[in-house]
């Protein structure tokens, strides 16, 4: 029998507990933290490499483009997981894919720990990316079904705000040990990667007891849903919009911060190139944290915001006679916590309107827009710096089509929201 919450404009969302078994609640509350420490894990893995990348280019001799060209194969792999994640999850259900997205990041870590060549890097990246594409497809409507399964009367506003906040800072947390370790450990290489072959061995531990909350679906009862529910899901484009205008930015810093600070600040510093990355991400959590009382619509609002000051603020750093650190620094606070803010409001606004067993494949979709955000500057960047354009101008010309992307399509967004809604 299928039980359910209406969605309603205090947070409660909808969730389809169809096939659910009778599961104590306590596992379904410890469930929830394993699944958020192992999102956290492989979301933190995926931006690991980002202070490395300066010891590839001295060790391999490698150029900016083919940094880009690396960051550009993680990203295929996580996009091509996303798309089919929909059909992933329904063959292996929400814990599944979670157990399949750590294991695979321990395989690509491991295969970057051994294998030291650049063929290593580019297979460890894709790896990489499909472990991304599998665990973020899920997490969030993972989260928030452990949730509710743990306390029916629980607003799910709490679970969502846990998993975009995970899915954020977790960018940042993967820079600033790789940084760390980079700076001050000896072989850098070898010991970030194995690091993380151990924490996602603690995090398979806890999640493989963590109950399922969707199971495969049989042919025939997909067959005799309403016709509404089998139509494709499809994110809105202003959000699809608004999310890689947001991400365009973090993007840029996750590929080429390190090379920004060598180059134009001359602070080589793998630490202070790790820590830049934190900040910028975790500026993204601490604005979903403090927006929390917030409608959806004005968190997506302040996002826009934070996002053109950011962006002036940056181009005023890297242009001035003599570059300011501080403002690249104040700057990429803000662009992170405009990410954060405008990943929070669309996945809110989005995910109020979309029934429950199709909140994966608009997870996906929601996932697949931060990483094109994440990866299509970057190799706009990397080739424009290639063929000889300057930093500085680089600079200008992205910050000016970020600035209009988030701006349109953010009013759109809000233009299109329902009444009432958060």
């Amino acid at each position: 029998m299928r039980s359910h919450l209406p969605v309603s404009h205090h947070g409660r969302m909808e969730v389809d507990t169809n096939a659910a078994p009778a599961v104590p609640r306590s596992r379904h509350r410890s469930g929830f933290w394993a699944v958020a420490f192992a999102f956290l894990i492989v979301m933190a893995f995926a931006t690991l490499p980002s202070p490395l990348y300066g010891l590839y280019r001295t060790r391999d001799h490698l150029s900016a483009f083919v940094i880009t060209i690396v960051f550009a194969i993680f990203a295929a792999g996580t996009i091509i997981t996303l798309l089919g994640e929909r059909f992933i999850a329904a063959r292996i259900g929400r814990r599944g894919a979670m157990l399949a997205g750590v294991a695979t990041m321990m395989v690509a870590a491991g295969l970057l720990a051994a294998w030291k060549d650049l063929p290593a890097l580019l297979v460890g990246r894709f790896l990489t990316g499909v472990a991304i594409g599998l665990a973020a497809g899920v997490a969030i409507p993972y989260l928030i079904e452990l949730r509710l399964r743990a306390d029916p009367t629980a607003s799910a506003v709490r679970a969502q705000i846990i998993g975009t906040s995970v899915n954020v800072g977790a960018l940042g947390i993967g820079p600033l040990v790789a940084g760390i370790l980079a700076q001050w450990a000896t072989q850098p290489l070898t010991l970030s990667y194995l690091l993380f072959v151990a924490l996602g061995a603690v995090a398979l531990i806890g999640v493989a007891p963590a109950p399922e909350t969707g199971r495969p679906t049989p042919r025939a009862a997909t067959e005799n849903r309403p016709a509404g529910s089998r139509r494709s899901v499809r994110l809105p484009v202003p959000a699809a919009a608004a999310t890689i205008a947001a991400f365009s930015s973090t993007g840029l810093f996750a590929g080429l911060s390190g090379l920004f600070l060598a180059t134009t600040f001359h602070r080589p510093s793998h630490a202070l190139s790790g820590a830049t990355l934190f900040l910028v991400f975790s500026a993204g959590v601490v604005s979903q944290l403090a927006t929390t009382r917030l409608r959806a619509s004005r968190v997506l609002a302040l996002g826009m915001i934070f996002m053109v000051v950011g962006l002036v603020l940056l181009v005023v750093a890297v242009r001035l006679s003599t570059p300011s650190l501080a403002l690249f620094l104040i700057g990429g606070a803000l662009i992170g916590a405009d990410a954060g803010a405008v990943y929070k409001g669309t996945t809110g606004l989005v995910l109020q309107a979309t029934p429950p067993e199709n909140r994966v494949a608009m997870t996906s979709a929601l996932v697949i827009a931060v990483f094109v955000g994440l990866s299509v500057p970057v190799l706009g960047a990397g080739v424009a710096l290639n063929e000889g354009a300057s930093a500085p101008d680089t600079v200008l010309v992205f910050a000016i089509l970020v600035a209009l992307g988030v701006c349109v399509s953010g009013w759109a967004l809000l233009g299109r929201r329902p009444a009432g809604s958060d």
